[in-house]
């Protein structure tokens, strides 16, 4: 008998040690304790205003005389760290005006993720052209006229777009199509 007392107490003990640490925690004898799940809050989406956009012709573009490929440049001029995502739009600007927009039908490839991009850091994308070919004012394969832009607007989802001209020359295609990498943290040739 003297050994069930001993239980009993101990059994008593531990009971009152859960109900003062219940009371002190304001958990419920009985329900399960949460695994902490405190987390830091992910930065937002780059703001267009946060954003300055430049863009050149790449290094490695397809054969002819057009633009090409482009490589465009987003870097963070804000106090704060923000991220980029996505596929962007693209549209030559006619005149240099976004009220003369002309939509490219893009081809994405690549799969899209989410990019950090601190103060003062860049990310970058990759444009490719139907290129125009030959001299001159030059042609298309496909027998439609060529077009030049001063300016094409590049969009990303939820960072805005923005009208930016390459920094040696005019934006030229063909077809009105262009090929489009996701936003990343790596620099395209």
């Amino acid at each position: 008998m003297r050994h069930s007392n001993g239980i009993r107490r101990a059994a008593l003990t531990t009971t009152a040690i859960t109900a003062v640490a219940a009371a002190v925690t304001g958990i419920l004898p009985g329900t399960a304790m949460a695994a902490s799940t405190t987390t830091a809050t992910p930065p937002p989406t780059c703001a267009a205003s946060a954003l300055q956009v430049s863009a050149w012709q790449a290094a490695h573009p397809p054969v002819g005389t057009g633009t090409g490929a482009a490589v465009v440049q987003f870097t963070n001029t804000s106090r704060k760290t923000c991220v980029l995502k996505g596929h962007p739009t693209v549209a030559g600007a006619g005149n240099g005006s976004p009220s003369h927009n002309t939509p490219l039908k893009v081809t994405t490839t690549g799969r899209a993720t989410t990019v950090t991009v601190r103060p003062h850091a860049k990310a970058w994308l990759k444009l490719t052209f139907i290129q125009v070919q030959g001299e001159g004012d030059g042609y298309c394969v496909s027998g439609k006229a060529p077009k030049a832009f001063p300016t094409m607007v590049i969009g990303l989802p939820r960072s805005g777009k923005h009208q930016v001209a390459l920094n040696d020359g005019w934006w030229a295609e063909c077809d009105n199509k262009v090929t489009a990498t996701p936003v990343s943290s790596v620099k395209p040739s």
